[in-house]
């Protein structure tokens, strides 16, 4: 478990739900992986993200599926990408990842409570 911390640090997090709307290979990546572009709604607008998850996700699977990601962090330059958004996922049990879900729908942009 990590060091605990307080609800104010928590809050600092900004964690917003978008709905992947472009999906290709990132060949150039280290690991496998695509880049995304995520619609988070008219306050945030698409963003970028690299996200490798070229195991239990194909590019037309992630078209159209509502993600979570951390919209407040730097932007970080992944090889000739620029990524803008962390998307937010859970290592199976060989280490691949699987995305963070959400189970009804919700409006684009949506804040994590």
């Amino acid at each position: 478990m990590s060091q605990t911390i307080s609800w104010d640090d928590f809050e600092k997090v900004d964690i917003r739900t978008g709905t992947v709307i472009a999906a290709e290979a990132f060949p150039q990546a280290r690991k496998p992986a695509y880049k995304l572009v995520i619609d988070f709604g008219p306050e945030i607008g698409e963003k970028k993200s690299s996200a490798q998850i070229t195991v239990h996700y194909t590019p037309e699977t992630l078209v159209g599926r509502q993600v979570m990601a951390v919209v407040n962090f730097p932007p970080r330059q992944i090889g000739p990408f620029m990524s803008e958004v962390l998307t937010l996922g859970f290592a199976d049990d060989n280490g691949d990842i699987v995305l963070a879900s959400i189970d009804k729908t919700v409006p684009n942009g949506a804040r994590l409570m």
